[in-house]
């Protein structure tokens, strides 16, 4: 498994490096400390399984970097590791197809958690942000999520996304709701039939940005 990390500080780069060596013995990490340096890694390696990228670095500006690596890669998963630590953020990296955000503010288990759950082929994202914002998430300025008819999901789906828009594992949500994780995933199977959403990273962006601020008021 081939692992990029894209960021112009040493100390970044090896505290991620490190994590990543503890948990999965079996990696070729690469390390590119601008974005000109990582699309050449990506040019190099093409089947780079994950990308671990700083929104601002040299030759990137803010979510300009993402947009263009998800434009030319976009079936590379791509977590975001920024120190921006705003709600606002994370739905913009949502939007552009990140499966993941990780504020570098985060404590080490926080860090390590979420990055179990990526290389797990899961999504993760920062629950702490999300719950805390007291503004609805903006929604995607596109007419198909619009035109998905909410009103056709049960209560339990309902609940399901709540929780998966506010950064919960299916394990996390399983817990929460009282149910094994394979009724979880039932019920999510069923509610991205109805809504249209053909993967598991396309219905999580979904939660993300349509529930995430039913998600935070509901955990108060």
């Amino acid at each position: 498994m081939k692992v990029i990390i894209g960021d112009d500080h040493w100390v970044v780069r090896q505290s991620l490096k490190q994590i990543m060596r503890r948990l999965e013995q079996e990696l070729e990490i690469y390390e590119a400390e601008s974005f000109g340096e990582l699309m050449e890694l990506l040019a190099e390696h093409p089947d780079t399984s994950l990308i671990l990228l700083d929104l601002v670095m040299p030759g990137s500006e803010e979510l300009g970097g993402l947009h263009a690596l998800r434009a030319k890669y976009p079936n590379i998963p791509v977590v975001v590791v920024s120190v921006h630590e705003d709600v606002e953020h994370v739905i913009r990296s949502v939007e552009q197809g990140a499966i993941g955000y990780i504020p570098k503010s985060a404590a080490g288990p926080e860090i390590v958690r979420a990055l179990e759950r990526v290389l797990a082929g899961e999504v993760s994202f920062p629950r702490r942000i999300i719950e805390r914002s007291s503004a609805p998430a903006e929604r995607p300025k596109n007419a198909t999520s619009e035109e998905r008819d909410l009103s056709s999901l049960t209560s339990r789906e309902r609940d399901v996304l709540v929780l998966l828009g506010s950064g919960s594992s299916v394990k996390n949500i399983a817990e929460e709701l009282g149910l094994s994780s394979q009724t979880v995933r039932i019920h999510l199977g069923n509610a991205m039939k109805k809504l249209n959403l053909p993967d598991r990273t396309s219905a999580v962006h979904y939660a993300v940005t349509h529930f995430g601020s039913a998600a935070s008021a509901a955990n108060g």
